[in-house]
This record gives C-alpha cells, structure tokens and sequence, in this order.
C-alpha cells in the first residue's frame, strides 16, 4: 500500500507544479491590472513625481509585466516572495506567523463539524419514514441556508457578548505568552505544560470554529444520510438482516464504513472551501491569521503580501486534495490494486 501512496503522492506533485505556475501568472496579472497604485500606500501625499518614479524604479514597478514576473519568480523559487510595501517585514515570514493560527482554526473547525455531522447523518437516517423526518430535514436545509460569518455574528452577539461565556477576538488572552516552538498554540502549550494557557487558547478558538462547522456539518449530515440509505440496500447489509443483527449494529458496523467514502470525498473537496472561508470568519472575530492579514493586504494594496498569500493557499488546497486522495486509498482497498 505504501507504493501506491507514493505513486499517488508523485503524481499529484507532478499535476500540481504546473497548476502551481499556472496560478502564479494568473494572481500576477490579475493584481497588476487592478486600479491600485501600491505607492500611493507608501508616500506621503506631498512627494514630488521624481520620488514617486525614485521610488517606482526600486520597486521594479517600472519594468514590463514579463520582466517583472520573471523576477518575482526566480526568487520565488528561493524562498523569497518579497516584502510587504507597509510593514517592509519579508512576505515569507509574515506568512509563517500567522499561517498556524489559520491551519489551527481550520482543524478545529473540522473537528467540531465531524462531532455535529456524523451523530446527526445517523439520527437523519433513522428518522428516514418515521414522524420528525420532515422537521428533522427541514432544519438541516435550514441550517445549510446560513452561512459561517452569519453564524459567526451570531454566536458573537449570543455567546460573547449577551452571555460573555466565551471570548470573541484575538487568539488568546494578553497575558499569555505567544507559542515560539511550532506557532500553533494548542500544541506549544502542551509542550511547555502550560494548561492554563492551553484552555485560554482553545475558549479563543470556540466560537470562530463553531461559525465554520456549522455552515460545513449540514452538508456532510446530508451526504452521510444518503449514502447510509444507499448501503441499506447493499446485499450485505440484507444478508446481515437476515442473520438478525440489530438495525444498529449493522449501521456501525457494516454500513457506516461503506457510506464513510463518498463522505470522505465531501469533506476533501468542502475543507478547501471551509480553509478559504476562514477569511471572513478571522475578520469577525479579530482572530490573527492568514484571512486577517490578507484582508489587511488588500486594504493596503500590498501586492507583494497578496500575492504570496494567495500562492500559499492554492499550495494548501492542493496539499489537501492530496491528503484526502491518499486517505481515500488507504480506506478503500479496491483503489489500491488500481
């Protein structure tokens, strides 16, 4: 099994480096054909037009496109995605300070949606023609009609302010020290032992990870639901019947892990879309990640810091699409003779 995961992981590096360029161009030109003048973020509104062009010619904002990009890339390729025109900190490590805050929030996120989901795609498929399917489906479509940041508004105004049972910005208290080892906070809390902080840390991540399970976990009730109606039908979940196993042993034990794949597949392709919508859910609640500070970007028109943002996140999708693909596998046994 192990070959065919490294053949799997080969061939998605060797699709990915293209996509990867491909993607590059395109943020490129997108971002020099906006109506923004970076320098107009930089200098003060009496500079003379030779400073502007002083400054222009430094940048390397004067050259074509081409040239520009040419450059761009080939330090790129070590590692160097420029500096940020506001803060004049270097791209890469701006990326890296808050990258774990965002990877964090979106593991939670994912967790807490997988706690949601998998008892209510059971509860769903249990109700399947019985009295409360219609209510109990109707408030799953309910539920997926809302999107994260309206959750996240919401859980703000219930849970952090009307009831202040939760903190609803930042990433921990201000009397906690910042994780240095990993970046990631529940993780360097644990290595310095440090529980109080830990718990301080993961109250700051509740209420963020809470708006993006619940506009992710409906759909994952619905997909899990479906495909549970669809084993039931299975030949072996008949035969098990008619051993007389009970309804609920051969929904954990046989069928649940059959209608985990296509589940599996959602949550692959949906973790991209909920990573991305981590962008809103970081503004709401002030929390310090990579969406943060991309928005923070564009209201600078910091070309630099957009640009190595968006690369990095196509990086990660692609990162996880491969992961998901590599699970996938390792779930179901027919993938790994194909």
């Amino acid at each position: 099994m192990l070959a065919v995961l490294a053949r799997q992981v080969f061939a998605r590096v060797l699709i990915a480096i293209p996509m990867i360029f491909a993607l590059s161009i395109v943020v490129f030109v997108v971002l020099r054909m906006l109506p923004a003048d970076p320098l107009a973020m930089m200098l003060p509104p009496t500079a003379t037009p030779a400073e502007v062009d002083a400054l222009r010619a430094a940048l390397g904002l004067d050259r074509s496109l081409p040239v520009q990009y040419g450059i761009w890339l080939a330090h790129a390729l070590h590692g160097d995605l420029g500096r940020s025109i506001t803060s004049g900190e270097t791209v890469t490590h701006l990326i890296a300070t808050n990258l774990p805050a965002t990877i964090e929030l979106s593991v939670v996120a994912l967790v807490f949606s997988l706690i949601i989901s998998i008892p209510g795609g059971l509860l769903l498929y249990a109700l399947h023609k019985r009295r409360g399917e219609l209510l109990a489906d109707g408030f799953v479509v309910l539920l997926i009609s809302v999107p994260s940041f309206l959750w996240g508004i919401f859980l703000m105004l219930l849970l952090g302010v009307m009831w202040p049972v939760l903190p609803f910005s930042d990433r921990f208290g201000a009397d906690i020290a910042p994780p240095k080892v990993t970046g990631f906070a529940l993780i360097d809390f644990l290595l310095r032992g440090d529980l109080h902080a830990w718990g301080n840390a993961f109250s700051h991540l509740v209420l963020p990870a809470l708006a993006l399970a619940l506009g992710f976990a409906p759909l994952i009730i619905r997909v899990l639901r479906a495909s549970l109606l669809e084993a039931a039908g299975e030949q072996y979940a008949m035969v098990a019947r008619l051993r007389g196993q009970s309804d609920t042993r051969i929904v954990l034990r046989h069928m649940l892990k059959n209608a985990a794949l296509p589940t599996l597949t959602l949550i692959g392709v949906q973790f991209g879309f909920l990573f991305g919508g981590t962008l809103l859910i970081e503004m709401i609640f002030s929390f310090p990640g990579l969406g943060n500070l991309m928005v923070q970007a564009v209201r600078n028109h910091d070309l630099p810091l957009i640009q190595g943002i968006a690369l990095v996140f196509c990086v990660i999708i692609l990162v996880i699409n491969t992961c998901v693909d590599c699970l996938y596998t390792v779930v179901n046994p027919r993938l790994r003779d194909a």
